[in-house]
């Protein structure tokens, strides 16, 4: 086994890029910042509006992954039988098999150490009151091992002896995420963390090798500040790992093999994520990278002498192999897109030889791949492209950049030009506004986004203040400004795309999902003359009902991003776009589910009834089998059929001589 390991990176050190990134900055990557210099491609073997809304929609969907103990096999969530449901696959590819038949979701798989059982996580209709649940591998028999339909149980993980799993704790009424151990041989429950305040939660128990402890990560509902901690299984006593001043960000992320050092990622060097190693004897922090960019950790491998990591760079992500005695960084020979390594803490498979990663690139769906250090090669496991699905009919996107309004930032976004567009200044755009806020617009594929574009619509994706990807100031630059800057850099966006030459001004619409459909309601309220249609999905519009209604522990995220609702009185109501429902002139069409606990369905009543009341243009339609965003794949083709019907109808695409019945 060492030789082979040995082997494998000396074949590296040849076979791939490299780069040390603890001694060097990571290149920014080219983007464009006049908007004169954006082109069209021209491309005479492009199929126009071939890429229908049912067809991309039953491209498949890829969640989590894990390794069997022997590495013969993969399971992962998939959506091919229309539901998110578990199904097993050969670890050098092949006939999938569906192992869980269920007419729920499910989500986060691991496999037991002794291969017996795989635990997965189940909700009922979206309303994300999880349980956890046990299948049989063999037998496909299936044990809901906890049962308990007021209190979710998240993120399985089992114990390296396989007779404990441990998971995260939140009952519906509770803000605060607790972590419990069950003894799958006597079959009790026990409390690992108890009493955590109602502004923190607990998330990614991490179990030592010798089974003593458990790392875990605490977050403060700010989303500023949190901690790692290493509590002692024995005793339920937790100890604090990174203590510090002022908020800074610490998360856990693996044990190395002899329980003496944690990975971690942290924004505590510099503002930007980076990767270092605490020795949890001595306290001590190394840190691995120091980087300007979103820089997080993976896990050991196997034997204790790598760690893996992934770089994004303004939406492109990389992984990258760091040996710990050398401090030499090796991002792998993977093809470029967005890169994750899959298998929660167990992406190396048990003999540390292979690597299980999902490959997301903006002509492709995510896919699974394992990669081989011996070789330095990858194959794809899985194959989530359709029939009748090209890659060379959807658009690449271009990485662009430009000032923000108050001259503070420079906004980073994707930019989608569809094939053969002329510069006649007659073209419609769309503006797609990302959630969070703390996510991010990446270089990945979004089956919305290659529909509109292979129907002629340009289609901006802007990464406004308050993304993730650029830096601890930049995150936070939204903090108690909600609807305020963030809108303002969506608007700068569109003053910048409007200078391309390619667009009518009076075509462009804007839409988006959770906070994005949030920010499209403020910028119909708030900038109605920019619009000729508004698509806000699963949004909030009223900042008090909001607060009122939604799980607890968002709404502690709530007030304490926006502050308190007495004092911060006007600052909730010029954010609240309900407000300013009299200043809408756009048509609408809002969706929402009928089980979402994060924005519920009564905000996109509200504005629907104002719109109504006022006799203006809105549609809307409420899927009462879903949560927040949709997850039945029926549900996605009528959703996003109804979205494209809506834009055709409202805001036509320069060359479209199509009717709505085609």
């Amino acid at each position: 086994m060492r030789t082979l390991i040995l082997f494998a990176i000396l074949f590296l050190m040849n076979s791939v890029l490299a780069g040390n990134v603890a001694a060097q900055t990571l290149g920014a990557p080219h983007a464009i910042t006049d908007p004169k210099q954006i082109t069209s491609k021209p491309n005479a073997e492009v199929e126009p509006k071939s890429l229908t809304i049912e067809k991309l929609y039953m491209t498949r969907q890829i969640g989590g992954a894990t390794w069997s103990p022997d590495g013969k096999s993969i399971a992962f969530i998939s959506n091919m039988s229309g539901r998110n449901n578990l199904w097993l696959l050969p670890a050098e590819g092949g006939w999938p098999m569906q192992l869980t038949v269920s007419d729920q979701r499910q989500a986060s798989p691991a496999w037991s150490p002794d291969g017996k059982w795989i635990a997965y996580q189940s909700d009922y209709e979206g309303e994300e009151l999880w349980d956890i649940f046990l299948v049989s591998p063999k037998t496909g028999r299936v044990v809901n091992l906890t049962s308990t339909r007021q209190i979710a149980e998240t993120d399985p993980t089992w114990s390296p002896d396989g007779r404990y799993l441990a998971y995260l704790v939140k009952p519906k009424t509770s803000a605060a995420t607790e972590i419990d151990v069950y003894d799958t041989l006597m079959r009790e429950v026990r409390h690992l963390t108890t009493a955590t305040p109602q502004d923190k939660r607990n998330s990614s128990p991490i179990w030592s090798k010798d089974e003593k402890y458990i790392i875990y990560s605490q977050e403060q509902a700010k989303g500023t500040d949190s901690n790692i901690l290493i509590a002692d299984v024995a005793t339920a006593q937790s100890t604090l790992l990174t203590p510090h001043d002022g908020e800074q960000l610490y998360f856990a992320n693996d044990i190395s093999p002899d329980g003496k050092r944690v990975l971690f990622t942290a924004n505590a060097a510099n503002g930007y994520e980076n990767v270092g190693i605490i020795d949890i004897a001595a306290r001590k922090i190394s840190w691995l990278t120091h980087d300007q960019w979103e820089i997080r950790g993976g896990e050991f491998s196997p034997d204790g002498k790598h760690v893996t990591f992934s770089a994004n760079l303004d939406g492109n992500e990389d992984i990258y192999l760091h040996n710990l005695a050398t401090g030499e960084s090796m991002a792998l020979n993977i093809p470029k897109g967005v890169n994750e390594t899959s298998g929660g803490h167990h992406a190396f498979s048990k003999d540390g030889s292979r690597l299980l990663y999902n490959h997301n690139g903006p002509t492709a769906p995510g896919d699974l791949w394992v990669y081989s250090l011996a070789t330095g090669k990858s194959i794809e496991v899985t194959h989530s492209l359709v029939a009748g699905i090209r890659s060379e009919d959807m658009v690449e996107p271009s990485l662009v950049r430009y000032p923000s309004r108050d001259g503070k930032w420079t906004i980073s976004a994707f930019l989608y030009v569809p094939f053969n567009m002329a510069r006649n200044g007659q073209n419609a755009a769309i503006v797609y506004i990302h959630g969070g806020p703390k996510s991010q617009s990446m270089n990945s594929f979004n089956r919305f986004i290659q529909y509109a574009a292979n129907q002629g619509y340009m289609v901006l994706a802007p990464n406004y203040r308050g993304s993730s990807g650029y830096g601890k100031d930049f995150e936070n630059a939204n903090l108690f400004d909600m609807g305020g800057g963030d809108l303002q850099d969506v608007l700068a966006g569109v003053d910048w795309i409007k200078r391309t030459g390619y667009l009518d001004p009076k075509k462009i619409a804007v839409m988006g999902g959770s906070y994005g459909g949030y920010l499209s309601m403020m910028a119909v309220t708030k900038a109605p003359e920019v619009w000729a249609a508004g698509v806000p999905i699963v949004p909030f519009v009223n900042w008090f009902t909001e607060i009122e209604n939604e799980d607890p522990g968002l709404q502690q995220s709530d007030l304490a991003t926006m502050g308190d609702v007495v004092k911060n009185k006007a600052l909730y109501e010029d954010r609240s776009p309900i407000n300013f429902i009299d200043q809408i002139k756009a048509p609408l069409l809002l969706l929402a589910g009928g089980h979402d606990p994060r924005c519920p369905k009564s905000e996109t009543q509200q504005v629907v009834d104002a719109i109504k009341k006022r006799r203006g243009t809105v549609d809307y339609k409420i899927y009462e089998n879903e949560g927040h965003g949709f997850a039945r794949v029926e549900n996605q083709i009528d959703a996003y059929r109804r979205v494209a019907d809506f834009l055709m109808a409202h805001v036509v695409p320069a060359d479209c001589s199509c009717s709505l019945n085609e």
